[in-house]
């Protein structure tokens, strides 16, 4: 229970923004992000396309309010790939890290 108030916040009732018609976010975790990196390194060689979608479609998920995802974002520092653009979205950070490790 610790560990989830300190990523979702106090177990108090939930914040003002919170409420039964709030929209629901479905959400890989771990991040897709730190799992697709932690593939790529075990591999040492860059993810094909096929390989990204399957670890996508692979992934374990949870469905939670906008509110508590972009908490938990906040929380862990850095927002995560999108699942529906994620090979796009891959592409992008691992060309901004290889541009940051120049």
């Amino acid at each position: 229970m610790k560990f989830l108030s300190k990523m979702f916040g106090k177990s108090s009732p939930a914040p003002e923004t919170s409420s039964k018609d709030e929209a629901l976010l479905i959400v890989p975790m771990p991040a897709l992000v730190a799992v697709l990196l932690a593939a790529e390194n075990q591999k040492g060689a860059p993810l094909i396309k096929a390989e990204v979608l399957e670890i996508r479609d692979g992934a374990v998920c949870m469905a939670m309010p906008v509110h508590a995802a972009e908490r938990m974002a906040e929380a862990r520092g850095y927002a995560d790939i999108n699942p529906e653009r994620v090979w796009e979205e891959w592409q992008a950070f691992r060309q901004s890290n290889e541009q940051s490790s120049d």
